[in-house]
């Protein structure tokens, strides 16, 4: 899109101008006292949407002031040791009596804790800040792997459903990043600057049709002036260590926001795989590989907001992202007969390699509000170079014998360019919502092998070579309704997405061009019994492109005889699902299944006669699924709090293979346990817990696997400072064990194992003036898909 064109719009956009809006006082005191409540929070939310414009805090008569209020807020009022309430107008909140909670305790009294939990749309919201299950947490990201409906894996891959890599979001904004990057920015948030979470595993056709999940994170909000500083820091102790570093500064004026995030990463990580391959009538192969990887990110990211009136508001920021990574990979494959009785060949193997990737990003967003009539512009650029260069060098282990040597050198660009407008409408007690969105991506890769030859010069490999292009546009809109109907609410929607896209594999000559455009509805209603009750029922449609690496058809080595190859031919997949959930104060159940058509997956390929092993990319005819999770906190006494996860799956997946259909179910569950206890002097400990059954698909199996964390937090100097240490994955447990299923065509058994028992110390230091968290750095969902 025109750069020109997006700024005539936000000049256009700044010319409305507004009035300004009600200043409010009012004063909280303890109901049975009379006295003065200090520090209670109160927040001001959007009715239309729940998401919290303001928020205060009481000082020491119990005053409070909000400003700028606006004109379909909702206030809520929370105090540790009080029950908290909601107002639906600005004249209930001019004189709030609180009630404390009642303490009925015995030897041992089980009771509900304080609600920490509430639906938006059958959505779980779980508050952050504030509660005890998480404060032990070193960052966000160990804070989602306690948050029910979520899991995170031993590399920091995040799910929901036991199945989705959900987009992440800010404040109702997307975030996509890479998962390094993503994990990086998770990291850097401690749980005291994250107001809620809330898990959608069924979003509605308002968002991105490749949202098949959203975790939508809001950041506590301040707005008084001044400045505001933030340092956080962890160390990862196992064999090596990692240190990540982050400083956030923000300053706040009355019109203005400024913000500027710098953050510095470094430390080495190691990873093992192990595995024995054996197949009818031919050899045994044992193979092991260790590999460590020296990595140092550098990132920093600067930005504005500019509040022109009550009506207007124009963000900006620029960001840029630098990594480097060294690793070093070495293992031994090792070879018999059938009856392991004379050796074939043992090899070993070497593959340094070094990586280094430059991200460049501009964001610029506006809003406009007036009375009832919503409308947002966001629009993104992104520009990523990655480059890559590296060694295979493979020998024979006995005599040291060189067998082979090849080199690789990788340059690969992409550039994004997304545009986004979507507007509102509130019509009494209905919404009415329109959105349109552009997104363009061009992704070159050009990757150039040279082997060595008999005369011991490196030579083109034109084999192994390859020049792959990917472009990809994008046009879709979409409509939605929303209404209230006493305690019913009935949201529907219907979006589309037209889709164009050119893959050209140059050194195969082959091209393949799509232009398809899909209709995907959406549908949810959610009843309210009364304040502890909740019912919601939702479906959605949803669409699956592959992404770049899964389209490229050029090989990614793991070892000189182990690699993975891209399918251009891939189409995309479509997923139809319906979600029922329920809540009972703080116990939520939910269900969820589906099916998904022309699924996306890969498939190990055995050559008996070069002993390679290939993973190739296709389409399964399709996959059915369902899941079925519960979540329950409970109170034993004032110190110790327990909150239980149940969660059980299932899986059909229809699997053609290699002149065989093989179509198994398969049903696992998982069990988490969260511990809680809050000790004298301040002291927070936590024990938690998690069980993954036997699990798999149709050709693999993956053996049970437990990991029990130990975490214990201390704050100083009335609550600047923050310490934490935790010692995650005790007992080395939660490595990932797979087995081939079909002994008749190959017994395959693989081991991953990651080093994620570690021994982390963090710190967390706050100064400044002000509390004004900045708004986070926007991104698109296009990002997402250049991994």
């Amino acid at each position: 899109m025109n750069i020109r064109l997006w700024f005539f719009l936000l000049l256009l956009f700044l010319s409305f101008f507004g009035k300004a809006q009600e200043t409010i006082q009012g004063k909280i005191l303890d109901s049975e006292t009379k006295t003065a409540v200090s520090q209670a929070e109160v927040s001001m939310l959007n009715k239309s949407d729940r998401s919290i414009i303001q928020k205060v805090q009481t000082d020491s008569l119990g005053f409070f002031r909000l400003d700028n209020v606006a004109p379909d807020a909702y206030f809520v009022v929370r105090k540790n040791e009080y029950e908290t309430e909601e107002f639906k107008t600005v004249e209930d909140i001019s004189l709030i009596e609180l009630k404390p909670v009642s303490e009925n305790i015995s030897e041992v009294v089980i009771r509900s804790t304080a609600r920490s939990i509430r639906l938006n749309d059958g959505n779980v919201v779980m508050s952050v800040s504030g509660n005890k299950d998480f404060k032990t947490s070193a960052n966000l990201l160990e804070v989602l792997r306690k948050t029910p409906g979520v899991s995170i894996d031993q590399e920091g891959g995040i799910f929901i459903g036991g199945r989705i890599t959900p987009a992440i979001f800010i404040d109702g904004k997307p975030v996509t990043m890479s998962s390094q990057e993503l994990q990086a920015y998770l990291r850097s948030l401690p749980p005291e600057m994250v107001e809620s979470v809330e898990v959608n595993a069924n979003p509605s056709s308002k968002f991105d049709a490749e949202f098949k999940g959203i975790i939508d994170i809001r950041l506590k909000r301040n707005g008084n002036l001044g400045w505001k500083g933030n340092y956080s820091g962890n160390t990862y102790a196992n064999k090596f260590s990692y240190r990540e570093n982050s400083l956030n500064l923000s300053y706040n004026t009355e019109k203005t926001a400024y913000s500027l995030q710098a953050s510095y990463n470094n430390g080495i990580s190691t990873y093992r795989y192990n595995a024995l391959q054996k197949l009818a009538n031919t050899n045994v192969m044992q193979t092991n590989t260790y590999q460590e990887d020296e990595g140092k990110v550098y990132g920093i990211q600067t930005g504005a907001d500019f509040r022109v009136n009550d009506k207007n508001r124009l963000g900006i920021s620029l960001r840029g992202n630098f990594r480097t990574s060294d690793r070093v990979r070495s293992g031994s494959l090792y070879t018999t007969n059938k009856e392991g009785s004379q050796l074939i060949f043992n090899t070993e193997s070497e593959n340094p390699t070094n990586y280094s990737q430059e991200n460049y990003g501009v964001t610029a967003d506006y809003s406009f509000q007036n009375k009832g009539f919503k409308l947002n512009f966001l629009g993104n650029y992104l520009s990523v170079k990655n480059k890559q260069k590296d060694d295979f060098i493979n020998k024979d282990k006995p005599i040291s014998q060189l067998l082979s040597y090849w080199k690789s050198d990788l340059l690969n660009k992409i550039d994004i360019q997304t545009a986004q407008i979507d507007i509102s409408q509130k019509i009494g007690n209905a919404d009415l919502e329109a959105g349109m969105k552009y997104s363009y991506s061009n992704t070159h890769n050009n990757i150039r092998y040279d082997t060595l030859s008999v005369d011991d010069r490196f030579i083109f490999d034109p084999e192994r070579s390859n020049m792959f292009s990917y472009k990809e546009q994008i046009w879709a809109g979409y409509v939605s309704y929303r209404q209230k109907f006493g305690k019913l609410q009935v949201n529907a929607g219907l979006r589309f997405e037209n889709t164009e896209s050119i893959s050209d594999a140059v050194t195969k000559d082959s091209v393949v061009s799509r232009n398809y455009l899909e209709w995907l509805p959406s549908f949810s209603t959610t009843y309210t019994f009364n304040k502890s009750n909740e019912l919601s029922l939702s479906y959605s449609r949803k669409i699956t492109r592959p992404v770049f690496s899964q389209l490229n058809p050029f090989r990614v080595y793991f070892s000189p005889l182990n690699y993975w190859i891209g399918n251009p031919y891939l189409q995309p997949s479509f997923t139809s699902q319906i979600k029922l959930t329920y809540r009972y104060k703080n116990w939520v159940t939910s269900f969820s299944a589906g099916k998904e058509k022309d699924v996306m997956t890969r498939y190990p390929l055995y050559n008996p006669k070069t002993n390679v092993l290939e993973y190739l990319g296709t389409n399964l005819p399709y996959r059915k699924f369902a899941s079925i999770e519960t979540s329950f906190p409970v109170k034993l006494t004032n110190w110790w709090n327990i909150t239980s996860q149940l969660a059980g799956y299932y899986n059909d997946e229809f699997r053609p293979y290699l002149g065989e259909v093989f179509a198994l179910k398969v049903y696992n569950y998982e069990i988490r346990i969260n511990q809680v206890f809050s000790l004298p002097k301040g002291y927070t400990v936590n024990l938690f817990a998690n069980y993954e059954s036997k699990t798999g698909n149709s050709l693999y199996i993956i053996k049970p696997r437990y990991t029990v964390d130990l975490s214990v937090q201390k704050s100083w100097f009335n609550n600047t400072l923050n310490t934490k240490i935790s010692y995650n994955n005790i007992f080395d447990s939660y490595d990932q064990r797979l087995e081939f299923r079909h002994k008749q065509i190959m017994d395959n058994r693989l081991t991953h194992w990651w080093d994620s028992s570690r021994l982390i110390f963090s710190v967390g230091y706050s100064f400044g003036s002000s509390k004004y968290q900045a708004k986070e750095l926007l991104k698109t969902e296009e990002e997402n898909r250049t991994r």
